[in-house]
């Protein structure tokens, strides 16, 4: 971090997704950027159709925005570690040329989240043998991560095999905590586990970076008992930006203030933008986050 604060930024899936390519694709790198400023956010992560780092560098100068990371998809377990490190590399030269502060990994391997099957009931689990070879690749990866000058974050997902606050109490007890950290997600944690503070009291030494991701509970509830897919949840309004969902921020925001946190917290929420316009559900977040969040703080402080 260049800055030793919070810096508020919006993640660009709700604008297009990497998932379905298809939806929001007429929303342009101008046009994404733009609103992102409109919205008075710092910064966003990469995405899939971001262009070549000198272009994006270009972009983010005029508008005076930052980078935080971009998601990395590792099939550890399926490939190998040696398969994964090329294309490691390559994702972490580009986010060292953008000026990023996290590459975000993911494990893929057996993941369901792609898929048109029940997301709530067929998550993966890895064997014991296969930990071992995610953990001794993670921390290999953290390795490489550090010699671009980022951190390696973690993120726990819905219907993979790092899911649950027990998955994650694995992967964290099993990995060097000098090489691996956490990406701290509140939306996955929640529709997981039904809890979205144990994760981050546990672990808030590791959590270097954050996604405050609200969940429509009646939705999600809804979506549990018919078996949606996770792309058919989303879809259907399972996630939106804080304040328009069932999640308490103040809480877990509270705590990240109190353990001396410092670093992103991202506003992110999987939403088919033809239904949830971007830029609208921007600046709900962005009120949510000045009136709840940090006149709450400002007020406490006095």
């Amino acid at each position: 971090m260049s800055e030793e604060r919070i810096l508020w930024g919006i993640s660009p899936i709700g604008w297009r997704n990497d998932d379905i390519p298809e939806i929001g694709k007429e929303n342009t790198l101008s046009h994404v950027l733009s609103d992102i400023v409109v919205a008075r956010f710092e910064g966003t992560e990469v995405g899939g159709f971001f262009p070549d780092a000198a272009a994006l560098n270009k972009e983010l100068q005029l508008r005076n925005l930052k980078i935080a990371g971009r998601w990395f998809s590792s099939y550890l377990i399926r490939d190998g570690l040696e398969a994964v490190v090329k294309a490691f590399q390559q994702h972490c030269e580009y986010l060292s040329l953008v000026c990023a502060d996290v590459a975000i990994v993911s494990e893929q391997t057996y993941s369901v989240q792609g898929h048109s099957v029940d997301v709530f009931s067929n998550k993966p689990h890895f064997t014991d043998d296969e930990w071992e070879q995610l953990c001794l690749g993670l921390n290999e990866l953290g390795r490489i991560a550090q010699r671009y000058g980022l951190r390696l974050v973690y993120h726990h997902h819905l219907g993979t095999g790092v899911q649950t606050g027990e998955e994650v109490d694995w992967l964290m007890a099993n990995t060097d905590p000098a090489l691996v950290h956490l990406l701290y997600d509140t939306g996955h944690i929640f529709v997981s586990d039904g809890d979205y503070m144990s994760v981050l009291t546990k672990h808030v030494s590791r959590i270097k970076h954050v996604h405050f991701k609200d969940v429509r509970r009646h939705v999600m509830e809804q979506c549990r008992k018919e078996g949606s897919s996770f792309m058919q949840s989303f879809l259907r309004g399972m996630f939106t930006v804080p304040g328009d969902g069932c999640i308490d921020f103040t809480e877990p925001y509270q705590f990240l203030l109190g353990a001396g946190y410092r670093g992103w917290i991202l506003v992110e929420a999987e939403q088919d933008p033809t239904v949830a316009h971007p830029l609208e559900y921007a600046l709900k977040a962005r009120k949510y986050v000045d009136e709840r969040l940090l006149a709450v703080t400002q007020l406490s402080a006095k």
